[in-house]
């Protein structure tokens, strides 16, 4: 038997045995009230076990979902790249496309002007030849005899001769000259063909590293929405089991709040009948003592007042964070009177005006909640050890939060239900708020209880 067990036994016995000194010597005793529910130790270890489990999967789920939103940000970041290269791809592909537009229509005109030239040359060349065949039709010096014909002097027929060779010899000059225009334009034409087909080869290259851009662009997005899927699927699971954890929690509170009930009743329970065994001892001195004037008990001494309960005193602290509610925020601020002028910081809290402000921190806060109950200092990291620290899974009413893997940076009073009260940061006011399970220590710190 445990021994809760034996203790339970042992002061039921007193009580039973204060009666039965009562209902002898002052009569029946009034009818002793039902106990309330006692969970057995392993009821409630059983649900601190689950409560811890589930704290567990909070807390892995929680490391899960930072690094699937960090992958998240990260893939957002390479789609973002991936769209500015494809954009890149499509102004470098219409660039491609403009100058293989513009060689082809460089070529077209180039062909164009070879063409003509070589038909110039064509026309000049029939010219000539028929020039020749007139000329000398039947042999070298037929051609001459019909320009001399009609010479009507010496001087004349001189000149008609200086006429046809000066004739033969500009067709000739005439037809090289051509002959030269048109290799130019043969070359320019060659070198138009030249010209687009590298235009032709750039805008190929140029679309070919668009396609790939594109497709680098659709991965990506596609890569970011199934992150962004499974991000979305951790967020749930992590908000289910947070709403089991608060059920665990619940669970926990539950029993140890049913323990407590059953501890302090048995406790007042113990009082009584301690106090109905001194009356039943005393009224029996009474009655065996000799007549007045010889010894004898006089008046009983009152019982000694006592002290409220843990539970009480935990209402009086949440009651006296309570009482700030709506308080500006303000750094340094708070101490066991109440709400004092914040100070500067160099940073954060003097851009908000802090320094102007009359309210909390989130220690001055624990630092008038618990007055008259702990001396805490103001700074969060000493108040995590200032008391008895008790696994998250089992915080209850009254209990501090602490939050800062790395380095406590905030405090906060748990209210019970998923509640808490803080002193937030520079900008808000004493407020009321769900538990935030990110980044929070896995231990509380009790002070009362």
């Amino acid at each position: 038997m445990s021994d809760r067990g034996r203790g339970v036994r042992r002061w039921l016995g007193i009580g039973a045995l204060a009666l039965v000194v009562v209902s002898v010597a002052a009569g029946p005793a009034a009818a002793v009230p039902p106990p309330p529910p006692n969970p057995s130790d392993s009821e409630i270890d059983a649900s601190q076990r689950d409560a811890n489990t589930k704290a567990g999967e909070v807390g892995q789920l929680t490391n899960q979902l930072a690094e699937a939103e960090s992958r998240l940000d990260q893939l957002q970041s390479t789609v973002e790249l991936r769209m500015e290269e494809a954009n890149k791809a499509l102004v470098d592909l219409q660039t491609a496309q403009d100058a293989a537009d513009a060689a082809q229509r460089d070529a077209d005109a180039a062909k164009r002007e070879a063409d003509a030239a070589q038909a110039q040359i064509d026309t000049a060349r029939a010219n000539l030849d028929a020039f020749i065949s007139s000329s000398y039709q039947q042999g070298s010096t037929m051609g001459s005899i019909s320009a001399y014909l009609g010479a009507s002097s010496p001087k004349d027929l001189l000149a008609r001769a200086q006429l046809l060779e000066s004739v033969s010899g500009s067709q000739l000059n005439a037809l090289e000259m051509m002959q030269q225009a048109q290799t130019d334009k043969s070359n320019k034409d060659a070198a138009a063909r030249q010209a687009l087909q590298l235009a032709q080869q750039a805008q190929e290259q140029a679309a070919r590293a668009k396609q790939t851009a594109d497709g680098a662009q659709t991965a990506a997005v596609q890569a970011q929405q199934a992150q962004a899927a499974q991000t979305t699927q951790l967020e749930s699971q992590k908000t289910t089991v947070e709403q089991q954890l608060f059920q665990a929690q619940q669970r926990v509170n539950g029993l140890q709040g049913q323990r407590q009930r059953y501890e302090d009743w048995l406790a007042q329970k113990q009082r009584e009948d301690e106090e109905q065994a001194r009356q039943a001892a005393l009224a029996a001195a009474a009655a065996s003592a000799p007549p007045a004037g010889g010894g004898g008990g006089g008046r009983p001494a009152p019982p000694p007042a006592s002290s409220g309960s843990a539970a009480q005193t935990v209402e009086r602290v949440i009651a006296r964070a309570m009482s700030q509610l709506g308080l500006p925020y303000a750094w340094g601020g708070g101490n066991t009177a109440g709400p004092t002028r914040g100070i500067r910081d160099g940073g954060v809290a003097d851009a908000y005006g802090d320094y102007r402000k009359i309210g909390f921190d989130c220690s001055g806060l624990m630092i008038y909640a618990f007055a008259g109950v702990a001396s805490l200092p103001h700074y969060s990291g000493y108040q995590y050890t200032a008391g008895r620290r008790v696994p998250l899974a089992q915080m209850r009413r009254g209990d501090m939060l602490f939050w800062g893997r790395s380095g406590i940076h905030h405090v906060a009073l748990y209210l019970g239900n998923g509640m808490m009260i803080e002193a937030p940061q520079s900008g808000l006011t004493v407020r009321v708020a769900p538990v935030r399970y990110g980044d929070i220590l896995p231990f509380a710190t009790r002070l009362v209880g």
